[in-house]
């Protein structure tokens, strides 16, 4: 990957909807190259899809926590299946250190989420967890 590259990423990154033929003039080359570009990072899995961010307003009314959980040996698998089945659960990532795996949540009130974080702490296999609500993001530099 090059810098032509990482300015495509970095202009849908921004506006997903941004057409071929405006990339193009922004970077200042040719609409077939940016097709080209485009067309190899999505065939070797650069580029996943196109989608949406959603802003604040969307957000509004919905309650985010981080959950990082300590879980027994070997378990890992069993309790990844568990959570699939949660909705609330948006994301789950492996991580090192002292806790196991960290989960995004996405409840619409404290009542939903508390019985998220119960459902999750009754899992055969969790050890222990720790919450933590989001207030409010200062800065989101996500792709």
């Amino acid at each position: 990957m090059d810098e032509l590259d990482r300015n495509i990423l970095g202009l849908l990154g921004a506006d997903a909807r941004m057409s071929v033929a405006t990339l193009a003039r922004r970077m200042k080359v040719a609409r077939s190259t940016v097709q080209a570009r485009l067309e190899r990072l999505e065939t070797t899995g650069v580029i996943a899809g196109y989608t949406l961010k959603l802003g604040e307003g969307a957000r509004q009314g919905r309650l985010r926590a981080s959950v990082l959980l300590t879980i027994e040996p070997r378990a890992q698998a069993a309790i990844l299946t568990r959570l699939k089945s949660i909705a609330e659960i948006e994301k789950v990532f492996t991580t090192s250190g002292r806790y196991d795996l960290l989960l995004q949540i996405a409840a619409p009130n404290t009542q939903v989420l508390d019985q998220v974080l119960d459902q999750i702490g009754a899992l055969t296999g969790v050890v222990s967890s720790e919450s933590l609500i989001h207030l409010s993001t200062k800065f989101d530099r996500a792709v």
